[in-house]
């Protein structure tokens, strides 16, 4: 007979309560777990869905998701004649924060060329941008429904289409845009602003355009269209050719045009390493502390169920028993112990991981790994309750 289940159903009520208690803990690790693989994940969904192969930067910049650049809109004609190079197109990111059903809302501007490389992936609703002007793409999360208008900076603009997954690296929803509405959004100054810099203009050519006044108009309207410049960009997003050595495209690039080249798997490498950097190590520590507080938990556990069942484990000393039916008895309750907690945390969790505020990823390797973790916790956790075990006397099984 197997004396772990016996005691098992005879302390059912107990033992349940137990584990379902230890199953919330495992649950906030697997949850844990689910939460950085969410983040690596929207760390790289924008990048994933621009479908670019090569990132033309502002130099000595890592843009445009790790640091801001800045580099002419007109720059994508000469990339584009490069051989190697299929598709170039200009591309605009800018976090925003706009007022939705009454609340202060944060989004992630994309400004692109619809067709072109560094737009949006699949639609799951409407149509995709077809007017230069006004329309927006949003991603589901944003809360926006097709045909709702909304204003942004001094326009007002339509969701003509929904997409899904598709968030910045801190979790914003994104907003795709053309790409003039997104450059006005955020090169175009405001009128206050562009007063003030012709103001300034003004003062510090005074003495010039008392000698020269014609050199000194022809410097203020060239300095004029150059601070009020909207053809701008924060990088170009470059599709290659079949077969095309993307290395050797980037190294012609950075030779010729002087600009930083950076190929997706290394925008990748910066997103998932260096942009959510510190909170891959806060979850990564967190995960860990829990795990070991889980540990402790179990082998106190298991070490009170041992006390409470001194004289049981005495007498099948009296009785002859050998050492290996103890071990036996703590152990597998131990592991059942495991298994009820570990079903009860994945169920919770993968009941609940849609309503959390941020994306939970939960990949079937991941549950895989944490139930063997949850397995080995219990075995170590049961040599507590062994060595309590087997230091039992047989004569206290005939105690008072």
């Amino acid at each position: 007979m197997n004396l772990a289940v016996r005691d098992i159903r005879y302390h059912w009520g107990r033992f349940l309560l137990t584990g379902v208690g230890l199953g919330l803990l495992i649950g906030v690790v697997m949850s844990m777990a689910g939460i950085y693989r969410g983040f690596v994940v929207e760390a790289t969904a924008i990048l994933n869905a621009a479908g670019a192969d090569l990132w033309i930067v502002q130099k000595d910049t890592r843009g445009p998701f790790a640091e801001s650049s800045r580099i002419p809109e007109d720059l994508y004609r000469s990339l584009a004649m490069i051989p190697g190079v299929r598709e170039a197109a200009p591309v605009v990111y800018q976090n925003v924060q706009v007022q939705h059903t009454g609340r202060p809302f944060r989004l992630y501007v994309v400004g692109h060329r619809p067709g072109a490389p560094g737009g949006h992936g699949a639609l799951v609703a409407g149509r995709p941008i077809e007017q230069k002007r006004y329309e927006a793409v949003a991603d589901q999360s944003a809360g926006f429904r097709i045909g709702e208008m909304f204003r942004l900076g001094r326009n007002r603009f339509t969701v003509v289409g929904l997409t899904r997954q598709a968030v910045s690296s801190s979790g914003d929803p994104a907003l795709f845009l053309s790409l003039v509405d997104a450059q006005e959004l955020q090169f175009k100054k405001s009128g206050e602003a562009i007063r003030n810099d012709r103001g300034r203009i003004e003062a510090s050519l005074r003495a010039v355009a008392q000698v020269a006044p014609a050199v000194a108009r022809l410097v203020t309207a060239t300095v004029e269209d150059l601070t009020e410049n909207t053809h701008l960009a924060n990088a170009v997003a470059i599709r290659l050719a079949p077969g095309a050595d993307a290395s050797a495209v980037a190294r012609r690039i950075e030779a010729w045009k002087h600009y930083a080249v950076l190929t997706a798997s290394e925008q990748e490498q910066l997103l998932t390493l260096i942009v959510i950097d510190k909170v891959r190590r806060q979850i990564g520590l967190f995960t860990t502390i829990l795990l070991v507080v889980s540990t402790v938990i179990v082998a106190l556990i298991i070490y009170t169920l041992t006390i409470d069942k001194t004289r049981e484990i005495a007498t099948l000393k009296l009785i002859g028993a050998p050492r290996s039916v103890v071990v036996k008895l703590i152990m597998q309750q131990s592991v059942a112990l495991g298994v009820i907690a570990f079903t009860v945390a994945a169920i919770l969790v993968n009941s609940l991981y849609e309503r959390f505020p941020r994306r939970v990823v939960l990949f079937p390797s991941d549950e895989l790994m944490l139930m063997a973790i949850v397995g080995i916790i219990c075995i170590l956790a049961s040599l507590l309750g062994i060595r309590r075990a087997l230091a039992v006397d047989p004569l206290q099984a005939l105690g008072g």
